[in-house]
């Protein structure tokens, strides 16, 4: 007996939904653990986004107390890292400690009482805006001794181990307006030696008067020297004689850079002996200017 296989038709379909009976589907069990992975997988995903929102909100509060990365040159660098060295500055001396604690405020004070400074940073304080300059007093390698002219002097010491390399350095410091000190550093290497000799030049820095005492001169303004002066180092004679507005530095290259840092416009000068040793002729300039603070009109 063939069985009886019931086709149910579209309209079999309609006449049980207008009967309100509704469809019977059965649900398996796979389709039950499948929906409940699906709830909690969105529960996770749910906790998952609060606490990234949460973890967002605490970064961009600290953020906000963090300062923006600014790209700095070399120079921004160096003095960034000066003024730091500068405000974790101890001082050790009685000098220092005065100027530390804000009771000597100009450097003025310190060379009437003749006191000795001991402590570059108290130069730093007092004169905060002085020009560095080195002068070249080495000469580079080259073909029958015509090498350039360099800042940095080397010389050597044969020993046992080997020959031992020293570089030397002399340094200017000024503000251009009266103050001037030079130094000389050597070391091993070509910073350190700057360094010292910086360090050097800010410890030796004087104060050198200024005038107008050229004959074809009748202004009142201090650019050139108030009378004639003579420096010796050694060999080399300098001498310095007032000049009037316009003439500029009729000096050498070297002794330019520190009479410019001494605030010096115009002056006459001449020179005597072996003026290529530049240390010999640089420390004759300076010992000539120091004199104008020494003689009394």
């Amino acid at each position: 007996m063939a069985e009886e296989v019931k086709i149910e038709t579209t309209e079999t379909k309609e006449a049980k939904v207008e009967s309100g009976k509704p469809e019977t589907k059965e649900v398996s069990h796979d389709d039950n653990l499948k929906e409940m992975a699906e709830v909690v997988d969105a529960k996770e995903a749910k906790k998952d986004a609060e606490v990234s929102k949460e973890a967002d909100k605490n970064f961009k509060a600290n953020e906000r107390g963090r300062p923006e990365y600014k790209r700095e040159s070399r120079e921004e660098r160096f003095a960034r890292e000066a003024q730091e060295k500068l405000d974790n500055w101890v001082p050790r001396t009685e000098l220092g400690k005065a100027v530390r604690a804000g009771k000597i405020k100009n450097i003025s004070e310190v060379f009437e009482a003749g006191l000795k400074i001991m402590e570059p940073e108290i130069v730093d304080l007092l004169l905060p805006n002085l020009t560095k300059d080195t002068l070249f007093v080495g000469q580079a390698k080259g073909k029958f001794g015509g090498g350039k002219r360099r800042a940095f002097r080397q010389t050597q010491k044969k020993t046992k181990e080997g020959n031992v390399l020293t570089f030397g350095v002399m340094a200017v410091v000024g503000d251009r307006k009266g103050h001037i000190g030079i130094g000389y550093g050597r070391a091993a290497e070509t910073l350190p030696a700057k360094e010292k000799a910086i360090r050097k030049a800010k410890l030796n820095i004087v104060k050198i008067p200024r005038g107008c005492a050229s004959f074809d001169c009748s202004c009142d303004e201090e650019h050139s020297i108030p009378f004639a002066v003579e420096g010796k180092c050694s060999s080399v004679r300098v001498k310095l004689m007032p000049a009037p507005q316009g003439t500029g530095l009729v000096v050498g290259n070297e002794l330019k850079k520190i009479l410019k840092a001494a605030g010096i416009k115009d002056v006459y000068s001449r020179c005597f002996g072996k003026v290529n040793t530049t240390i010999n002729t640089a420390k004759a300039c300076m010992k000539a200017l120091i004199k104008l603070g020494d003689l009394r009109l």
